[in-house]
């Protein structure tokens, strides 16, 4: 059975970052929310600002195993995951099974939700790990989609599969249109 999601959202606002990011350019706060267009080109160019947007979600009934994949993302990421002790369960922990049930809840920053987003939805992953991470892009898409648009696989972030073993995607059709879609927001000044 695949894991629920409960996504919390943010506490923070797109005027903290273009407050954030007008302290770095010595001036003063502003009014009104950014741009959508602006949202996209901070995210983009991965301005420290964009660390003001921190995000709260648990997967509940998330698989031992896929767990440990998303515990390694470390930067810009807190995990609380839920305890296997054997004191704590009354369950002989050495005989629980790899896909045991957990709750997984995460409270991360913009940059880390992109960074993850690389390894974690390259066709590369276990496709139970990329399925999980899914669930919080598609989450993000519905209030913040211009950060769900950065939300890319290693090879469309670099223009080029970096992998051992290239899966082929960057070969296809539509590796071009997501690699064209995910540049759309990069414009020339």
């Amino acid at each position: 059975m695949p894991p629920e999601l409960h996504f919390y959202g943010t506490r923070s606002t797109w005027r903290d970052v273009a407050d954030a990011a007008r302290t770095t350019i010595n001036k003063e706060a502003g009014e009104g929310e950014p741009s959508s267009a602006w949202k996209k080109r901070i995210l983009l160019a991965e301005h420290s600002p964009i660390r003001q947007l921190v995000f709260r979600w648990k997967w509940v009934g998330l698989k031992s195993w896929v767990s440990v994949h998303l515990v390694r993302h470390k930067f810009g990421i807190d995990h609380f995951v839920s305890t296997q002790r054997s004191d704590r369960t009354g369950v002989d922990r050495n005989a629980a099974r790899q896909d045991a049930p957990v709750c997984h809840e995460c409270v991360a920053n913009a940059q880390a939700i992109m960074n993850i987003s690389r390894k974690r939805l390259c066709q590369q992953a276990s496709p139970e790990t990329r399925e999980a991470w899914k669930m919080v892009v598609e989450a993000l898409r519905k209030t913040e989609p211009e950060l769900a648009a950065c939300c890319v696989p290693e090879c469309v972030y670099r223009g080029f599969c970096p992998e051992f073993r290239s899966c082929g995607y960057v070969r296809t059709a539509d590796f071009e249109r997501a690699l064209a879609a995910y540049r759309g927001g990069a414009k020339d000044n």
